[in-house]
């Protein structure tokens, strides 16, 4: 039974760091990652987003009305382009992990209508044609870094990150073991050609 580090946290006006931490600090050093992660998202207040990435717990706030008006954007044009897809933004995904498998929740996932039609929380990322992650101060070291091992691992054919820190759109394509082979970066202000099988062009003009 390995100790488990405590997840990384924001202030938040209703329930912050210290009352999450007081409710686990007796019991999370002894609980095995995966029944670690199985009771924080137990005891998580709503909208929090609980994720094991890379073999450690992750548990963040709900985002910021900024980073929920750029997803709403993607959205969007998404819609506008390619009715035939399912545009979700609270599903979770299994990927594969060093050593665990991750569950992760990123904040758009694009598939065919459809997909993920039954009651499980986390599911077999398979059919995703695209996964999103807008940064923010609390995810923005997963979004760049961890989360590309498992979604590269998991074959996702395409992953968008919106870089609200550097200000940029990278676009990681060609998935390879735990890397993908082809990355671009656009100015945000730029179009992000979208390659097959999505095939349209993302205009982000008011990110």
């Amino acid at each position: 039974m390995a100790a488990l580090p405590l997840p990384e946290y924001e202030p938040c006006q209703e329930f912050d760091r210290r009352s999450l931490v007081s409710l686990v600090q007796d019991r999370v050093p002894a609980m095995p990652v995966e029944e670690a992660f199985v009771w924080f998202n137990a005891v998580a207040p709503k909208g929090w987003r609980v994720e094991l990435i890379e073999g450690e717990i992750h548990v963040t706030p709900p985002p910021n009305g900024e980073h929920e008006e750029i997803v709403s954007e993607i959205n969007g044009q998404v819609r506008d382009h390619r009715k035939d897809l399912g545009r979700y933004t609270s599903i979770g995904l299994y990927v594969p992990g060093a050593s665990l498998t991750g569950q992760v929740m990123p904040d758009l996932v694009l598939a065919p209508k459809g997909s993920f039609a039954n009651e499980d929380k986390y599911h077999d990322p398979a059919a995703v044609l695209l996964v999103a992650e807008v940064t923010s101060r609390s995810t923005g070291d997963n979004d760049r870094h961890k989360k590309i091992l498992g979604y590269a691992r998991a074959g996702i054919p395409v992953y968008l990150l919106i870089d609200r820190e550097a200000g940029n759109a990278v676009l990681y394509t060609e998935p390879a073991g735990e890397e993908y082979e082809h990355q671009e970066i656009f100015k945000l202000s730029k179009v992000v050609p979208l390659p097959e099988p999505l095939g349209f062009e993302l205009d982000t003009s008011d990110f």
